[in-house]
This record gives structure tokens, C-alpha cells and sequence, in this order.
């Protein structure tokens, strides 16, 4: 297999929730493979989605940035609508706009709940939707939505984004057997515990169940995510279609 087989140029990408963490290393490792690269991000988050934009520029990538906001459904659908136009197509599309609460199943509120599901499982559907019309229509496109190692291994204090995520992988096969005939796939990748600002509010024994847990002994980097990601994106994953691809560090093999 080719080093080609991985490349992305001429492709148009779109990341939500890229202007830190995750988002952030999957948007600079697809400009780096050759993409054009819509970085999004919510309208307060704005400067740090246009350094990212300013960080792809600096090394040579193509990236433009854009206001989204995935729990305002018809907005999202007219941005990514607006991306497609603006850069003449749209090839992949990277669901991981993403919130969690830490809290015992006793205290969660209707709100929290609400806005997990909204923001984590219902937003990745309509965004999904949206990029899929116009994938469908060019007969070809990479749907990858950022799931999580807690979809496939529960924990306590996290079953709201557990769910979220649960169903975010069972999504992903139900586009993933829909679209397949107009030339999509739709997979999914679940991170285990990653440095990122979400969660460098962890409590110390947070810190210490991870160290005891993981194989690493260790939380993993965003940059250490990206590789999967250029693999379903590109033409070397062209058959994995409604898989949970797990980079964990071995944490769910125990």
C-alpha cells in the first residue's frame, strides 16, 4: 500500500467542534494529508478556531473557518450547505462537537440530559444529514463521528454521555447501511481518555483511576486520535463502513 493511498488532496473536509483538543489535532492532521479544511466551531470559541485556521496556513494547508453551533439544527445545516458552496464540494465530514457531565445518575438534571443527547447524539445525526446530501449527490463521501471508549465500557458518573455515545455508535451503522450505495461510509472512532480542555478539570482521583486503569498508564494526546481518522478518510479505508474503531491504548481489551 502506497503512502498515496492516505493522501487527501483535492478533498474538502469539515470539522466541527475544532477549535481545541480533538477537534483541533483531527483538523491540522487532515490539512497536513491534503484537504481543504472547514474548521467550525461555536461562535464563542471563534479566535481559537481561527488560530487553528492561521496554524493550517502557517504550514502550507488550505483551511477557512466557520461559526457553528450543532444544538441550532436549521444554522448548522445552512453552514455546512455554505461550506459545500463556498469550496465547491464536500468530501468529509468529522462529527466531534462534544460535551460530558461527571455526575452521579442521582443529581443529573433534565437539562444536562438534555443538552448531552442534543449536543453529542442528535447534533451528529443532523450534521450527518446534512453533509449527506450533498455526498450523495457527488456519489461519494466519509462520514466520521467521534464516539468514544465509553460506548463499548460503562463507568460510573457518566451515564448520560455514555448513552449519547451508545447511540452515536449505533447511528453510525444505521447511516453507515443506508448510504453505502451512494458511495459514503459512515464510521465511527472512540477515544479513550485523551488530554483535552474538557477534562483537564479532572478531579485527583479521576487522574489516579485512569493511571490505574489504562495500559498507558497514561491519558492519550489528540495528535495520537488523528490516525485513525486519515485512515477512514482516506482511499486506504474505502471497504471499514459501520465500524467503532477504538484508540483507547488498550483500555476495553481488559
Amino acid at each position: 500500500m502506497a503512502d498515496r493511498d492516505f493522501r487527501l488532496d483535492g478533498n474538502v473536509a469539515l470539522v466541527t467542534g475544532a477549535g481545541q483538543g480533538i477537534g483541533r489535532a483531527i483538523a491540522i492532521g487532515l490539512a497536513a494529508a491534503g484537504a481543504t479544511v472547514a474548521v467550525t466551531d461555536l461562535p464563542a470559541n471563534r479566535s481559537a478556531a481561527e488560530a487553528v485556521r492561521a496554524e493550517i496556513e502557517t504550514a502550507g494547508g488550505d483551511a477557512r473557518h466557520y461559526d457553528l453551533d450543532v444544538l441550532r439544527v436549521s444554522h448548522a445545516q445552512r453552514v455546512i450547505d455554505q461550506v459545500a458552496a463556498d469550496l465547491g464540494r464536500l468530501d468529509i465530514l468529522v462529527n466531534n462537537a462534544g460535551i460530558r457531565v461527571r455526575r452521579s445518575s442521582l443529581d443529573v438534571t433534565e437539562d444536562e440530559w438534555d443538552r448531552i443527547i442534543d449536543v453529542n447524539l442528535k447534533g451528529t445525526f443532523f450534521c450527518a444529514q446534512a453533509a449527506a446530501r450533498h455526498m450523495l449527490r457527488q456519489g461519494r463521501g466519509r462520514i466520521i463521528n467521534i464516539a468514544s471508549q465509553l460506548a463499548e465500557r460503562a463507568q460510573p458518573q457518566r451515564a448520560a454521555y455514555a448513552a449519547s455515545k451508545g447511540g452515536v455508535v449505533n447511528l453510525t451503522r444505521a447511516l453507515a447501511l443506508e448510504w453505502v450505495q451512494g458511495g459514503l461510509t459512515v464510521n465511527a472512532v472512540g477515544p479513550g481518555p485523551t488530554e483535552t480542555p474538557m477534562v483537564q478539570s479532572s478531579s485527583p482521583d479521576a487522574l489516579a483511576e485512569v493511571q490505574a486503569r489504562s495500559p498507558l498508564k497514561r491519558r492519550l494526546r489528540p495528535d495520537e486520535i488523528v490516525g485513525a481518522v486519515l485512515l477512514l478518510a482516506s482511499p486506504a479505508g474505502e471497504a471499514i463502513n459501520g465500524h467503532h474503531l477504538l484508540v483507547d491504548g488498550g483500555w476495553t481489551a481488559g
